[in-house]
């Protein structure tokens, strides 16, 4: 096999593995892996098959290609956690960014339907206190009969919760594009 046809190749196996990217952004990447690899060859006065064995296998290359672009454009996102799923497979911090995540937005998600459900459930939906005044439960609450639970806050619990709710979202969005971006600054130093 000729060098032109071993170069051919990869470019065609990296564009088959770059299947879910748009078009655009596969053939920009596949433009970028030539131009790079003929430039790397005459650099280095190296042979296209040494070049290709540094670079590695088209199919590795084109799943980094792609975790990268699915954690930048998570980065970026409304709801970045489909981006920290994909970085936990990567990794103890990628696992504690999703988990943490996944608790955020179950918490804050969690405040703004019970915020929705109070008007609904008045009577099974706010803060209760035990007998001892210690907290008992925030949320929704089907006590068991005989149960000492008093409920605090009222309507009060409305806007509390939504704002309470509405601002762990946020944050917690916050702190998941930023971890991504952290994410993604460590692996373009190593």
């Amino acid at each position: 096999m000729t060098a032109e046809m071993q170069f051919d190749n990869y470019l065609t196996n990296l564009r088959l593995h770059l299947g879910p990217l748009t078009i655009t952004e596969r053939e920009e990447i596949v433009r970028e892996i030539g131009a790079h690899i003929r430039d790397s060859a005459e650099q280095s006065h190296a042979s296209l098959e040494t070049v290709l064995a540094r670079l590695g296998p088209a199919d590795t290359l084109a799943a980094q290609y792609r975790d990268g672009l699915l954690i930048t454009k998570a980065s970026r996102s409304f709801s970045p956690l489909r981006g920290t799923l994909r970085m936990a497979t990567q990794g103890f911090f990628g696992v504690l960014v999703f988990f943490v995540g996944l608790m955020g937005y179950a918490f804050g998600g969690g405040m703004v339907i019970t915020a929705l459900l109070k008007p609904i459930l008045p009577a099974n939906t706010g803060v209760w206190l035990d007998g001892n005044g210690h907290l008992q439960s925030v949320g929704m609450l089907f006590p068991p009969p005989g149960a000492p639970a008093h409920l605090v806050q009222g309507l009060w619990y409305i806007p509390a919760a939504l704002i309470v709710g509405s601002f762990t979202l946020l944050f917690t969005t916050w702190a998941i594009r930023n971890s991504l971006r952290i994410s993604q600054r460590w692996r373009s130093k190593l």
